[in-house]
């Protein structure tokens, strides 16, 4: 009924884009500027020991540039607006020594692999 109402009103202009509900963004569009630079350098860049953002970590990184409280939970949708995605770390480390690992199951399993009533190699 609203948008009919809108058409009765105003035609078809009025149906036009409305305003975006609900609360305004705290974060200027300089800040979220300063935010997505401080992002790109990267988390060691801010101290933290590892090359992955969690969203406390953004959390802080917002709060100390822009004074602005996020809670950790909702962090996402300010990464969201600057066109950041979840991204997962791979699985397997790229220091990850195939070789070594297949002498490791030739001569090391066998010998501390457990095997039923204690036969085996």
């Amino acid at each position: 009924m609203r948008w009919y109402r809108a058409w009765r009103k105003g035609g078809r202009e009025g149906l036009g884009r409305s305003k975006p509900l609900g609360r305004p963004s705290q974060l200027s569009p300089k800040q979220l500027e300063r935010i997505e630079t401080a992002l790109l350098e990267g988390p060691q860049a801010h101290g933290h020991s590892t090359e992955l953002w969690t969203l406390p970590r953004v959390a802080a990184v917002v709060e100390k540039l822009s004074g602005v409280r996020y809670h950790p939970g909702h962090v996402w949708r300010v990464l969201r607006g600057l066109g950041w995605s979840l991204q997962r770390p791979t699985l397997r480390a790229r220091e990850r020594d195939e070789e070594a690992i297949a002498q490791w199951k030739r001569q090391d399993w066998p010998r501390a692999k457990k095997t039923p009533a204690g036969t085996g190699p």
